[in-house]
């Protein structure tokens, strides 16, 4: 996912991170001078969702306008069959069948 906040933020007329800070509290959203520099300046590790709905609101726009998928940067690759255990997993043997206990008549 790319993080679009600096470009969606400008297309409102918010130029710092301060100012859109303000706006946030405004809304009851107080955000750290540290947090507000990670969600404007890059990718935020974390952000919760009802921050999105405050930020949503401040820059009237939807959640689509502020994450990007990025689907090129996905890869995929089926795991080779010994890879899929580590290998201190003994294997398993099923057992003849016939040597159980019998079902109850």
């Amino acid at each position: 996912m790319h993080w679009n906040l600096r470009l969606v933020a400008a297309k409102k007329g918010i130029w710092k991170a301060t100012d859109l800070q303000r706006s946030l509290a405004e809304y009851g959203l107080v955000i750290s001078s540290a947090k507000m520099s990670g969600l404007w300046s890059g990718q935020p590790l974390s952000l919760k969702l009802k921050d999105l709905d405050v930020i949503c609101v401040v820059l009237d726009c939807e959640i689509g306008d502020l994450l990007i998928p990025e689907p090129e940067m996905v890869s995929w690759s089926v795991p080779d069959e010994r890879s899929r255990w580590p290998s201190s997993c003994p294997p398993v043997i099923p057992r003849p069948r016939g040597h159980g206990s019998s079902p109850p008549e």
